[in-house]
């Protein structure tokens, strides 16, 4: 950019003039004003706007001064900013100009800039709310160019404050003066407000009722002292709060809201409080106070004085810092950290308007606390965490939607990916890169399916996107799949589930190759229908070859089995045993209920809703329900979780499980892994301790299963993808060891390796076949 622009003749004054047009997140986050500072400072005339494009910026002036602004503007990017891609037009000069100025936004083609994700409070906007001589003092919604909410509340693009849902709060005198002084960091800040312009705070009753007049933030901090449950309607949705030190108040939040156990998110002040619960690495200090405010899973200190009741056997805890003026000003009055989950009930899509809240919390919430600035699009809290040195996202959602993932490869047309059926996020794919939705949830509940289709809508709109390919999972029954295929007009690309999960990890690291992919999650559709699950595959971003996969065992009840892991455990000790089953002596069959294991092997053995499946995630229920932790869930993945969570950090030995050649690839016998289990337990080995060796046995049958691949394919490059990988323990393990054993590894970064992810598989995937000519 820069050479170009020193190589171009100026007129017979030495004057230049250019276009440049900024593309990517640039918008909302004060670049028009870095822009027009640098402008100014370089005496150039011209202007600086907004467009579907990005930013567009026309200067002239004295040559040098131009090159000098270029250059500037190239290393002075603000912070927030992301942009990718410059382009600069050289014209001839025109004279005469204006003053530099900023021009009015125009809608001007299709969208090619994006939306900015929601970002946390700045620290100057905390010390204006913490200065009692600041006109802002104790506002809970100030913001500035360089935080508030961005993506949840645009209706359209370009980015300015009549096309959010800021656009009903007309700017005050002392506002509007701020928002036209370049000098002040509001210069064109459209988020922006105070007291006497802006958003207001109220109280509601649990029966939706306006509350009494008085200080709605100390009546709310009353209620938490006293254990009660507060609705707070935030950035992307309400929250539930209550006191995290009060295990009844939590335990009564659980109630209510029916969630049994699944871990809940705690918010604290500061990072001080959060180093004081949990043990926080450098990485994860980044994390938690990165703009994006992500929920951090982190290891919890053994006398934090956090309720059990909030992460139930759980050696992690979900922190959080605020990152709205509203969060910081309750945690300092509350004084203690505070649970902050969804408002939802179990299962059901986040509750973002206030009628819906007022009508689904009712039940669930003592008082609400309410303001009137309208959210455009639910936006739950992003999970992350760090493994191995390095931040995952576990769910991709507020502060990092809708930031583009970059592709390695382009796509010839626009393309709508439409996930799958838990954890649901869609994308869309424009050029080389893909833009993930926020996450959805399971599209079994109602709820989470009109999410699903607004999530939908709304990227199209703000894109401009109409999607000319449509891609999904290969489950006939999963309702993306269902909506993929009732799309008129479009070529429709069906992706297998686990070939996504790898296409997704390739994706997230930018690699367009083949590799060997390790795919284990709960369950997936199998390209012979059956229930896929622990799967290795040789794989590219176009096709796949199964090389080898778990043994398959029956799914007696079919996804009854998903809920309660005791028939799991007992159909692994069938496979294992034969018909009589284990030693009598274990304490699994003692507690076995005779006729229900009757019952069970002839369902097995007749085959009647009982398919067969080689999930991994099963196995981790089989061999969870034998160590005692667990023989029914709440959540998905929940014995996995404790099973982890109560293994040693170190194994002693692994177990034998044979790796056996058949005609359908390489075969992991697992049943010899349950054999392992079961010797251990009938010698009393402690729990820890087996659960120890089973994650170090999983690590070794990954190891060996893909030395034989390398041996027979040359490939020495592995992929490890599905909601297995959110296991610390194993994925630590497993890169250790492929990577001693000379292996090039790679992991999730940007995007869930869980099912979150699977959009951005299945558009990696459709992109590479478009560009290739083969969609079939």
């Amino acid at each position: 950019m820069t050479s170009a622009a020193r190589t171009l003749s100026s007129d017979s004054a030495g004057r230049r003039r250019c276009t440049i047009a900024i593309e990517g997140i640039v918008q909302g986050v004060g670049f028009r004003p870095l822009v027009y500072r640098l402008a100014v400072r370089h005496a150039l005339t011209g202007t600086v706007r907004n467009s579907m494009q990005g930013v567009v910026a026309e200067v002239e002036g004295a040559a040098d001064a131009v090159g000098r602004f270029i250059d500037e503007l190239a290393k002075a990017t603000p912070a927030t900013a992301r942009p990718h891609h410059v382009s600069v037009t050289w014209d001839e000069p025109h004279g005469g100009l204006t003053p530099f100025f900023i021009a009015a936004s125009v809608r001007d083609g299709p969208a090619r800039g994006a939306p900015t994700p929601d970002l946390a409070v700045c620290r100057d906007c905390l010390q204006e709310l913490s200065d009692p001589a600041d006109r802002r003092h104790r506002y809970p919604f100030t913001t500035c160019t360089a935080c508030g909410p961005r993506f949840t509340i645009v209706r359209a693009l370009p980015f300015d404050r009549g096309r959010t849902t800021m656009a009903g709060f007309r700017l005050c005198e002392s506002c509007q003066a701020e928002y036209e002084s370049p000098a002040n960091r509001r210069f064109h800040a459209e988020t922006m407000a105070c007291p006497w312009c802006g958003p207001t705070l109220t109280l509601h009753g649990p029966d939706g009722t306006p509350a009494p007049t008085g200080d709605a933030i100390t009546t709310a901090v009353r209620v938490l002292r006293l254990g009660g449950i507060v609705a707070i309607k935030g950035v992307g949705g309400y929250h539930l709060a209550c006191d995290a030190t009060q295990g009844a108040a939590v335990e009564e939040l659980r109630r209510r809201k029916r969630r049994e156990a699944k871990p809940l998110a705690v918010m604290v002040k500061d990072l001080a409080v959060a180093g004081a619960l949990c043990v926080v690495s450098a990485v994860e200090a980044d994390l938690l106070t990165s703009p994006a405010r992500p929920i951090v899973l982190l290891t919890r200190r053994p006398e934090a004085p956090i309720a059990e009741q909030v992460a139930p056997r759980c050696r992690d805890l979900g922190i959080i810092l605020p990152y709205t003026p509203l969060h910081h000003l309750l945690l300092q009055a509350v004084g203690e950290p505070l649970v902050m989950t969804s408002g939802n009930a179990s299962d059901e899509a986040i509750v973002y308007t206030d009628d819906d809240a007022l009508g689904r919390l009712s039940g669930v919430a003592d008082i609400f606390l309410v303001h009137d600035r309208p959210i455009q699009i639910a936006c739950d809290d992003s999970v992350t965490r760090v493994i191995n040195g390095a931040a995952r996202v576990m769910r991709r959602s507020r502060g990092y939607v809708p930031l583009g993932i970059r592709l390695p490869v382009r796509a010839p047309q626009p393309i709508l990916a439409c996930g799958g059926e838990l954890k649901n996020t869609v994308a869309l794919v424009r050029g080389d890169e893909a833009f993930l939705s926020q996450h959805v949830g399971d599209l079994h509940d109602e709820r989470a399916f009109r999410a699903f289709l607004a999530a939908v809508e709304h990227l199209q709109h703000l894109f401009g996107f109409t999607p000319r390919v449509v891609a999904y999972d290969l489950h006939p029954a999963y309702r993306s799949t269902v909506y993929a295929r009732s799309i008129d007009g479009v070529e429709r690309v069906a992706v297998q589930h686990h070939h996504a999960h790898i296409a997704s990890c390739l994706a997230d690291n930018g690699v367009d190759r083949r590799v060997i992919g390790v795919a284990w999650d709960g369950t997936g559709y199998g390209a012979d229908g059956r229930a896929w699950g622990g799967e290795f595959l040789v794989a590219d971003l176009e096709r796949f070859e199964r090389l080898g996969h778990f043994e398959l065992v029956p799914l007696p009840g079919g996804e009854a089995a998903i809920r309660e892991p005791w028939r799991m455990a007992a159909a692994f000790l069938g496979a294992a045993y034969g018909e009589t089953g284990a030693n009598p002596e274990l304490a699994f069959m003692r507690q076995l209920d005779g006729a229900a294991w009757r019952v069970l092997s002839r369902a097995v053995t007749s085959g009647l809703n009982a398919p067969l499946t080689s999930s991994a995630g099963r196995l981790f229920d089989a061999v969870a329900c034998l160590l005692g932790l667990r023989d029914r869930v709440t959540f998905e993945g929940q014995a996995a979780m404790e099973l982890e969570a109560i293994a040693e950090p170190r194994a002693d030995i692994t177990y034998a499980a044979r790796l056996a050649e058949e005609d359908d690839g390489i075969v992991v016998r697992t049943t010899d892994i349950i054999r392992g289990v079961v010797d251990d337990l009938l010698q009393e080995v402690p729990a820890a301790r087996i659960a120890a060796r089973f994650h170090a046995t999983l690590a070794d049958v990954i190891a060996r299963t893909c030395d034989r691949i390398r041996a027979r394919s040359g490939l020495a490059t592995v992929a490890l993808s599905g909601g297995v990988f959110q296991n610390v323990w194993l994925l630590e393990a497993v890169m250790t060891t492929l990577e001693a054993d000379g292996f090039e590894v790679y992991s999730h970064h940007q995007a869930p390796p869980n099912d979150g992810g699977l959009a951005l598989g299945q558009a990696a995937v459709a992109a590479r076949r478009l560009a290739a000519g083969n969609t079939g």
